[in-house]
């Protein structure tokens, strides 16, 4: 359902309304008419006659007019009741302030489902519950009771009305950037962030999405919505929760699913979402998105009064994946001919003085190097705005001229400049122009770098965009009759995890290059397979309820005579029993030892938030200790495989280290993209681990394959509906 009616509401009812100046009945219609908003309003409350010279109606239902949108700001407990009477009214939506539902337990969460239930009933769309409120600033449509908000074009979603008061004062103080819309999701109990999105993806009003996130209750949808949003305007999102106490607080706070990984990052990431860590950054992160193009080549010239200022700046730019390009030779040939002969002119630019004087030299230096092919943006750093100040009065008016001078070079070049000033405090006129001409200034040098790193990364996610890498499983399709068979074999002996032949043979099927191997029931029959196979090999118990084999004595290796190949049978089969004396033993499989190589680990799980994910890391030891991992949400594509291999600390090893050889990095990333396949085309499969894979100069081995099945088989079209 359109959540056109909701957020564009041309009417509004206020649920609650009160003639006590600190309550949300009174503060919701006094902001509403503050705010002229366009529409009509209405006083809901059976003991009032009327509140702030608003006839006041008992029920929503008594309303003679057509009611949009609805503000409950009654005690959870009426609710149900309130919805109900809504329902007869054909109301769109309804905005519900109070806690005490899914965020407290399992009450509250029995009453957010019956409230869930009653809106769908009556197809009533719910924002919250436990939300501070909703504003379509534009129109005046304020029902949080703040005052002055700035009207702009960043939408602002936020599971904290305070985080959500801490921008909107942050852009009314330093900013000249407003908002279109804030939305307070709290709960996520019907309308969904994904949701949201796909609202604010049309709406002309809206250049930046800003989000504030706790919890998220349906991710793989959430993504998809975002990869078809961010190649149009940018979405930026902080995501509390990372640390253990911080989930408790979150899911104390919204009720859902908190935390943030390297997974969750990562999917965000290749969303095309502009992921922020660090509070202080975010509204400057979207104030820039929304009002700059995009670095196009990576490759940032730094320009600066100061010495120390320049290096700092490099330094940041750099560790945020940047380049610092040095300048052409015509480009430093026309910076010298107006700078002192002590400036730095090759990147860094460094003025030494040359600006002291005459602060227009900064628009001559910017035009110089903004013309220049290999520079992709500017960053500007040091005392500008602050001339008029430091030195003389006379020179903010050139500082004026100058700052006109590079707000038409923005539009002009259409390669974003960023200022950072140390006088950005005293709000001098130069800097309110600056940002006139959407040119954002910032006091804190961290905060300007790190700002143009986003629109670098921007940049990069909208040249490497491709409309297939959406998150969109094509569940089945390379799917194979023998393994649905497999699988359904599996199940109808009561199990859930796959032998590992058996895995092997599902995996067999999709062309993995698999260690051929054989059970055998008794020593006899291993001695005649290990014959069979010419090589050295090794045993491992068969068993469904012997998953660590190694921790129940279950492996022996390295086994080239009969006698070796007996003893370790006898062993392994006494060891398993000692294990788990209830365990039923298959017997053992028989493996030819893979050549040497370098152990890597692959496996996949189903994510709470995400769905099916893939690990890669180097194996053995290292993956327990290191935990050097790379994980992706999938179904993957040849880039983000490729992304995975490159990206874990120890990829070193793998282009060879001291004369050794480099391994067959391309193996590795096919057998990836294998094994999103698989995931692919199995719905079933709830977890799979490929440990070891032996990886070569050239190809590799998969030696043991594990494949756990979720608890009940699930449908392709179940599948679909849970993304």
């Amino acid at each position: 359902m359109s959540l056109e009616r909701v957020l564009n509401a041309e009417s509004v009812a206020i649920v609650g309304a009160s003639k006590t100046e600190t309550k949300r009945g009174y503060q919701a219609i006094r902001t509403l008419q503050d705010e002229k908003f366009e529409g009509s309003i209405y006083a809901v409350n059976p003991k009032e006659k009327s509140v702030l010279g608003l006839k006041c109606y008992k029920k929503v239902s008594d309303i003679e007019d057509t009611v949009d949108i609805v503000l409950i700001t009654t005690r959870a407990k009426t609710i149900p009741s309130v919805l109900e009477d809504c329902g007869r009214k054909d109301v769109a939506g309804a905005v519900i302030i109070a806690g005490g539902f899914g965020e407290t337990g399992k009450e509250g969460k029995e009453l957010e489902n019956e409230i869930v239930r009653m809106a769908r009933k009556h197809n009533i769309r719910l924002i919250g519950p436990n939300t501070s409120g909703m504003m379509n600033v534009k129109q005046g449509m304020n029902l949080v009771g703040l005052h002055d908000v700035p009207k702009g074009d960043i939408a602002l979603l936020s599971q904290s009305g305070n985080m959500a008061l801490t921008l909107i004062t942050e852009a009314k103080l330093r900013s000249l950037k407003g908002f279109s819309y804030y939305v307070g999701v709290g709960n996520e109990a019907d309308i969904k962030f994904h949701e949201y999105l796909d609202f604010f993806r049309d709406d002309d009003d809206t250049k930046a999405i800003l989000m504030y996130v706790e919890g998220m209750r349906m991710g793989r949808k959430f993504l998809q919505e975002a990869y078809t949003t961010t190649i149009r305007k940018p979405v930026i999102l902080l995501k509390s929760g990372r640390s253990e106490v911080g989930q408790k607080s979150a899911g104390s706070h919204t009720g859902a699913l908190a935390g943030i990984s390297m997974v969750a990052k990562n999917a965000y990431q290749r969303a095309g979402i502009t992921v922020i860590e660090n509070s202080d950054e975010l509204f400057p992160a979207a104030e820039t998105l929304s009002s700059l193009p995009p670095v196009k080549n990576n490759q940032i010239a730094i320009l600066a009064d100061g010495g120390g200022h320049a290096t700092i700046a490099a330094d940041i730019l750099t560790d945020l994946g940047l380049k610092i390009p040095e300048l052409s030779e015509k480009t430093q040939e026309k910076l010298k001919e107006i700078l002192p002969p002590a400036a730095a002119v090759r990147n860094p630019v460094d003025v030494a003085g040359g600006t002291d004087s005459d602060p227009t030299v900064f628009a001559d230096c910017a035009d110089i190097i903004l013309k220049d092919p290999e520079v992709g943006g500017l960053l500007v750093v040091g005392l500008f705005g602050g001339y008029g100040i430091r030195f003389a009065k006379s020179l903010s008016l050139k500082e004026e001229d100058a700052a006109h001078r590079m707000g038409k070079m923005l539009q002009k070049r259409h390669k974003p400049i960023i200022f950072h000033s140390l006088y950005n405090s005293e709000k001098t006129h130069p800097l309110h122009l600056l940002r006139y001409y959407s040119i954002p200034v910032y006091d804190s040098l961290d905060v300007a770098c790190k700002c143009m790193g986003v629109l670098a990364e921007y940049g990069n996610f909208t040249k490497s965009y491709h409309p297939k890498a959406n998150f969109i499983f094509n569940w089945r399709e390379e799917a194979k009759p023998e393994g649905d068979n497999l699988i359904r074999s599996v199940r109808e002996k009561g199990r859930r995890v796959m032998l590992e032949h058996e895995a092997k043979t599902l995996l067999k099927m999709h062309g993995f290059p698999v260690i051929g191997d054989k059970v055998a029931e008794s020593a006899d029959e291993a001695v005649k397979i290990a014959e069979s196979l010419h090589s050295d090999v090794a045993l491992k118990i068969v068993s469904p309820e012997i998953l660590h084999k190694s921790d129940a004595g279950g492996v022996k290796i390295r086994l080239g005579t009969e006698a070796e190949i007996r003893q370790a049978f006898d062993e392994i089969i006494a060891n398993a029993v000692k294990y788990n004396p209830h365990a039923e033993i298959r017997g053992v499989l028989v493996s030819p030892m893979a050549k040497k190589g370098l152990e890597v680990i692959i496996g996949t799980k189903i994510d709470d938030q995400f769905g099916p994910i893939v690990m890669f890391g180097i194996g053995g030891i290292l993956v327990e200790v290191l935990k050097d991992v790379a994980t992706r949400v999938l179904p993957l594509s040849p880039p983000y495989a490729r992304k995975m291999v490159d990206e874990i600390r120890a990829s070193a090893i793998l282009n060879g280290l001291r004369g050794r050889p480099a391994y067959d990095k391309k193996a590795i990333v096919k057998l990836l993209l294998m094994v999103s396949e698989v995931i692919e085309s199995y719905p079933d499969i709830q977890e799979m681990d490929l440990n070891p894979v032996i990886v070569h100069e050239t190809g590799l081995s998969v030696v043991d394959a594990r494949i756990i099945l979720k608890k009940e088989e699930v449908g392709k079209e179940e599948m679909r509906g849970n993304e």
